[in-house]
């Protein structure tokens, strides 16, 4: 199985038990099935709430590598991995984020996001070779994603990114992981047991999921990426994320649809810059500028005209 630190007997792991209310889901017809998955995934959510402070956290430390330019690099195995590079590859069409910014690695290479390669979560020493592959730097922020929390491909991925001085997370849904002690923050959520003993795709998978969701989301509010809640630097890409554009720009600028398209040409397809081209009377290059001026932070942009119109006297 692995040697020293990696060995750990799977009876302590409190997503590998078998619970004895799903002793006869093999003989229990489709409703009882997904009544019982059903009842099982509403637990999710209050044991993801349990462990916020620890999310808040790591979302500080996601922002301040941000901050100084650098990456949020999620790490896992299996299903782990997969939720990963999904929150990843979600990045730039909803934040305008680069492909760099926020990557997914999982245990195995791309091959392993669509067929399964099982063997590849216990390669502890490739997990170095992949993060050495992207140019990791100390600027850096790995997130190890583990629902058993002892993942030898994770454990060594927080272990050289420790090493090279960047800053780790270790996410886990069991508690006392061993990857909780590898990282400097520690986010553990004790999912229990699967309905089907050891799937940690359900269960676990779900709160992993919501904690992905949070870390990035989160983490671009923080960025400046948010105006009120509207994803104000999404990428315009195809037909359908062109029309979200628009609307969001008719809501954040109580303008018509055609100014709200017009305008979204004139910017070059940035939401942001449109924004601030319709709200400020100014073209595209001034509006670039204030932007920079102000970080990306739309809100400090347009801070006295959003008090001038909440104000009782403002139109």
């Amino acid at each position: 199985m692995g040697s020293g630190y990696l060995v750990q007997s799977l009876k302590h792991l409190h997503t590998e038990q078998s619970d004895t209310r799903y002793a006869n889901l093999d003989i229990s017809d489709t409703t009882d099935i997904l009544i019982m998955m059903n009842e099982a995934d509403r637990t999710v959510p209050a044991v993801v709430g349990q462990a916020l402070s620890s999310v808040a956290m790591a979302v500080e430390v996601i922002v301040k590598a941000m901050k100084q330019g650098g990456r949020l690099i999620y790490m896992g195995a299996g299903s782990s991995g997969r939720l990963g590079v999904l929150d990843a590859a979600e990045c730039p069409p909803t934040f305008g984020t680069s492909a760099e910014q926020v990557q997914g690695l999982i245990a195995g290479g791309r091959s392993s996001m669509f067929r399964a390669v099982e063997d590849a979560e216990d390669r502890l020493d490739s997990a170095q070779a992949d993060l050495q592959s992207i140019h990791l730097t100390e600027r850096d922020v790995v997130v190890g994603i583990t629902a058993s929390g002892r993942t030898p491909y994770v454990l060594g991925g927080l272990t050289y990114a420790s090493q090279l001085g960047s800053a780790t997370v270790a996410l886990c849904c069991n508690l006392n992981a061993e990857a909780s002690r590898l990282a400097d923050v520690a986010i553990e959520v004790d999912t229990g047991s699967e309905v089907l003993m050891g799937s940690t795709r359900l269960k676990a998978g779900t709160a992993e999921k919501l904690i992905v969701n949070m870390l990035s989301t989160a983490a671009m509010v923080r960025m400046g990426k948010v105006y009120h809640n509207l994803m104000v630097d999404l990428k315009v890409t195809n037909e359908k994320l062109e029309e979200r554009a628009i609307r969001i720009l008719m809501l954040a600028a109580e303008i018509d649809y055609a100014n709200a398209e017009r305008l979204l040409q004139e910017a070059d397809g940035h939401v942001k810059t449109a924004i601030v081209m319709a709200r400020k009377g100014v073209d595209k290059g001034a509006a670039g500028q204030l932007l920079t001026e102000a970080d990306g932070f739309l809100r400090s942009v347009l801070h006295e005209l959003d008090m001038l119109e909440s104000s009782p006297s403002g139109s």
